[in-house]
């Protein structure tokens, strides 16, 4: 079992950034990959980037590339997602989640996911 806590959501104007993190519990955290995701009203949850469990391979949604940069602590057992350059169009709840997979993009191949943050972007 693995519970994600994300944090560090907020309110920030167009062209701003904020670190979000991802805190795991339990002592498998580097066994997982994982990602981030976020969901507006009446949209679907979509992929926004995902690490491995090492920490050394990366993939982003082709919106945030150059945009928004993922990592991982294992030690700490977090993960983080460095969000530069934030327009109003990246306003949603993002949720971390964790999965036994090689590196998914879908939301149906994670296994645990946290309650989620939510980030607004105003212009």
């Amino acid at each position: 079992q693995v519970q994600l806590v994300e944090s560090g959501g907020g309110l920030v104007q167009a062209g701003g950034s904020l670190r979000l993190s991802c805190v795991a519990s339990g002592r498998t955290f580097s066994s997982y990959a994982m990602g981030w995701f976020r969901q507006s009203p009446g949209k679907e949850r979509e992929f926004v980037a995902v690490i491995n469990w090492r920490g050394r391979n990366t993939q982003y949604a082709a919106s945030v590339k150059g945009r928004f940069a993922i990592s991982r602590d294992n030690a700490k057992n977090t993960m983080y997602l460095q969000m530069n350059s934030l327009k109003p169009e990246d306003t949603a709840v993002y949720y971390c989640a964790a999965s036994g997979g090689t590196m998914p993009v879908v939301a149906s191949r994670y296994d645990y996911w946290g309650q989620g943050t939510q980030v607004t972007v105003s212009s």
